[in-house]
């Protein structure tokens, strides 16, 4: 996406489709399939089964980016950065958070409003419908829009061992509350304080990629082979032994795989940036469409995939399972994705224009 604070780089829109893609598949195979249940037989499928992933792959660029422009741009106006954020974030959040009021409208209380910046929290609205339910990480996003130039500000002056220095102090505290939680995989997945490693180690390879540019590093091919292999061997082990879909709530492995799942996703992204080597024009067209309209596809994909479940059902032309579940993503993929660019053009790029610079 075009951006007034820091130059064009059409692989970080690539990378957003990436994530919005994965957890458009997920959605699709447990809302058409499986029914959100482990499925450790398919490890190998894992970045499907456990495409959840791709939201940890959202929270490493947001920390990514922004760290970028604070690096090349200079110092952050704190007024002008939020101001950005909420005409980035609220207008189709907002549109969204009416929605899931209006459907729950007897049950809605006049405190829920306040679940426009907590809705990854208590019964929020939002995650009363699969419609609507993807809205859980904005509150955690826009959490950390609201510390970010404080911390980036501290990165900078403290040195390369300020952010790993907090990773541990948040590690720490992620040990002591998976003793008082009683969901502690739950809180982990959907809460600041299992998240917030994600944006740090984002912001680390932010400062990474500025290295490794200036002394032309990581430019072979074999560097995001390498990164896309470990990002897969990473998830699939998740789906084979400590799945988010498993009824066990008291999983120890989930302490540090999202600080893991980070570390994996951040070195992905920083290979790719680095690396000479390019995608397919047609297929980077593709990626850069959806990574353009990626927050309005994440956003929106559930009421395509939920209306095609109760209008049509999931396609099937009898060969075989991959089959159907590549024909059903190619069809509702592209009719999903077809609805998030009418959702882009209509709901968010009217306020984008209003954006204003925020570094100096």
């Amino acid at each position: 996406m075009q951006s007034s604070n820091i130059a064009y780089l059409p692989r970080l829109d690539h990378l957003r489709g990436a994530a919005a893609l994965l957890v458009f598949v997920y959605h699709l195979y447990h809302h058409f399939y499986h029914q959100w249940q482990s499925n450790p037989e398919a490890w190998y499928l894992g970045l499907m089964v456990e495409g959840h992933t791709g939201v940890g792959l959202f929270f490493v660029l947001s920390g990514f980016i922004f760290m970028l422009i604070r690096l090349q741009a200079g110092e952050i106006r704190y007024v002008d950065f939020m101001r950005n954020r909420f005409l980035r974030i609220f207008p189709l959040f907002l549109f969204v958070f009416f929605v899931a009021i209006s459907i729950s409208r007897n049950d809605f209380r006049a405190a829920d409003v306040l679940y426009l910046f907590f809705s990854n929290l208590g019964q929020a609205p939002t995650s009363n419908s699969f419609i609507t339910g993807a809205a859980w990480t904005i509150s955690v996003e826009f959490t950390f829009y609201a510390i970010f130039p404080f911390i980036a500000l501290a990165a900078v002056n403290k040195g390369l061992s300020y952010l790993p220095r907090l990773i541990l102090i948040i590690l720490l505290f992620k040990l002591g509350a998976y003793f008082i939680s009683a969901s502690p995989k739950h809180m982990y997945y959907s809460t600041l304080l299992g998240r917030l490693d994600q944006f740090l180690i984002g912001m680390l390879a932010a400062m990474a990629y500025q290295y490794c540019r200036q002394r032309d590093w990581l430019t072979g091919v074999l560097w995001p082979l390498l990164a896309a292999l470990l990002v897969w061997a990473g998830v699939g082990l998740m789906a084979a032994h400590f799945s988010y879909q498993s009824t066990q709530q008291q999983d120890p492995w989930w302490i540090v795989w999202p600080t893991l799942e980070a570390l994996l996703w951040a070195f992905m992204v920083l290979t790719y940036l680095c690396t000479r080597a390019a995608l397919p024009r047609v297929l980077a067209r593709c990626f850069e469409l959806m990574g353009q309209v990626s927050y309005s596809w994440y956003l929106m994909h559930a009421l395509i995939l939920w209306l095609w479940g109760q209008l049509i059902g999931p396609l099937d032309i009898g060969g075989g399972f991959m089959m159907n579940l590549l024909l059903n993503l190619i069809v509702v993929g592209t009719l999903s994705l077809a609805f998030a660019k009418l959702s882009y053009h209509t709901l968010e790029e009217p306020f984008l224009a209003l954006r204003k610079r925020y570094v100096n």
